[in-house]
């Protein structure tokens, strides 16, 4: 593993033109199958601890990898304030559609472990396997619903509502609070998926931190009990937290690509 993040190349910023859609901006590495894809969390971008961690692992086992920017975010095209859960899917189903070659493992975190289910949904023949890192499944929408049934939070639904911003305190954010559209959250109740059983079939690997103060870890067992495939493990760090990025937490991401690319290769090859 030392190796690893040894020989730094750089990967240039390249973007998909769609027509009548905004353009997403993305890092690709080629290489062998199966590919990698890293889909991020909520307004995260492509350059983020682990995004970058998995391209120098991929790098270095000589895998096709992308990274990418959803619209409104990073340096890819589009407005924040309109983006939708929707929007989103399309983003990840234009990189799988567009760019990536071959069979795909799909690497979410948070918001993007809601998103690479969508996206198994979608297409089956190409996406292999799952990894989700802290899978907010549902995420906002629940963390939303789940304000306590008091007066005052009743006054602050009805505030979310009129106002058209959810102000959600966060210690991730620099400000100490993510600003989310309302119309996001209602939009995102359209995508919800534990309610009922997830026709995903490939093999699923769900990280999960037992101190994250955002998503409970429960919700990984959730998609887990969810899903219809029978190949599922759940892997819980007692002591990490939400965005699992120190060195223990990365290792544990790489190992887990590693094998399911162990796996895969038997099943391609």
């Amino acid at each position: 593993m030392a190796e690893m993040f040894s020989c730094r190349q750089k990967t240039s910023l390249s973007f998909l033109n769609r027509p009548d859609l905004p353009k997403l901006a993305y890092k690709r590495l080629k290489g062998k199958s199966p590919g990698i894809i890293f889909i991020p969390g909520y307004i995260s971008n492509m350059n983020g601890t682990k995004a970058l961690a998995i391209e120098e692992f991929c790098k270095s086992l000589g895998h096709a990898y992308i990274r990418f920017d959803y619209s409104g975010v990073g340096s890819s095209d589009g407005n924040l304030e309109e983006s939708t859960m929707g929007k989103w899917r399309k983003d990840v189903l234009s990189i799988i559609d567009d760019l990536a070659e071959g069979p795909q493992i799909l690497v979410g975190s948070s918001l993007g472990g809601w998103l690479m289910l969508h996206a198994a949904i979608a297409r089956p023949e190409k996406v292999m396997a799952l990894i989700g890192v802290a899978t907010a499944a549902d995420g906002l929408v629940t963390q939303f619903n789940q304000l306590p049934v008091e007066r005052a939070s009743d006054m602050v639904k009805k505030e979310v509502e009129m106002k058209g911003v959810w102000s959600m305190p966060s210690k991730y954010h620099e400000e100490g609070v993510y600003h989310i559209q309302y119309s996001f959250i209602k939009e995102a109740e359209h995508h919800c998926l534990l309610h009922s059983p997830i026709p995903v079939n490939c093999p699923i690997r769900l990280l999960h931190g037992m101190k994250d103060d955002v998503v409970p870890w429960h919700t990984s067992m959730q998609v887990a009990d969810r899903v219809l495939s029978t190949d599922v493990d759940v892997i819980l760090r007692k002591h990490s937290d939400h965005r699992m990025k120190e060195k223990a937490d990365i290792q544990l991401l790489v190992y887990t690509i590693d094998d399911l690319i162990d796996k895969l290769s038997t099943i391609v090859n």
